[in-house]
């Protein structure tokens, strides 16, 4: 399998820390980014970054994960058609999503105190490949299995190594020390 090396997934990384920056902190919550990278339809072609989100980005206590999955589904066919000129046919977002791979500074969540769904689950719903996981979800809040529940369904699960601590950093910007 053709991949990208480790210093575009370090870049694709930063590129999420960068997105968790933009999260308004608050105590009772992680601030997180995330990058959707699609390489449609093979691997072989040049990745392209499908959409970003961030923590609490789109309105309900949102996840960076979901939120980075909901601006996708909003992509118009035209448009993925215009990202993934190489393609036979229109592609559906359904299918490009089969080709993404996920980037995300912190694990994604398992359980949501919220009661909404947690984003692990929506990455399996939406059948990416793999996941690039910059450090582990602390045990702050809840005890997360993101990336077992991700690995049990199939998906790739890669933790990144160098930004572990930026990571972390980012995540708990906001919160008592």
């Amino acid at each position: 399998m053709m991949d990208i090396g480790d210093d575009q997934h370090i870049q694709y990384l930063r590129e999420a820390l960068l997105e968790a920056a933009k999260c308004v902190p608050t105590p009772t919550a992680f601030c997180v980014g995330c990058l959707l990278v699609a390489r449609y339809p093979s691997i072989t072609e040049p990745p392209v970054v499908l959409a970003t989100g961030y923590s609490r980005e789109l309105p309900g206590n949102t996840h960076a994960e979901a939120n980075a999955l909901a601006k996708a589904r909003d992509i118009s066919p035209e448009q993925l058609s215009d990202m993934f000129p190489s393609a036979e046919h229109k592609p559906s977002i359904d299918d490009v999503l089969t080709h993404t791979d996920v980037y995300t500074t912190l694990e994604p969540c398992s359980v949501r105190t919220s009661g909404l769904a947690p984003c692990a689950d929506a990455l399996v719903t939406a059948k990416v490949p793999r996941c690039f996981i910059g450090v582990g979800e602390p045990d702050d809040f809840v005890q997360c299995e993101g990336a077992q529940k991700l690995k049990v369904a199939g998906c790739q699960v890669v933790w990144v190594k160098g930004l572990e601590e930026e990571c972390l950093a980012a995540a708990r910007r906001g919160h008592q020390t």
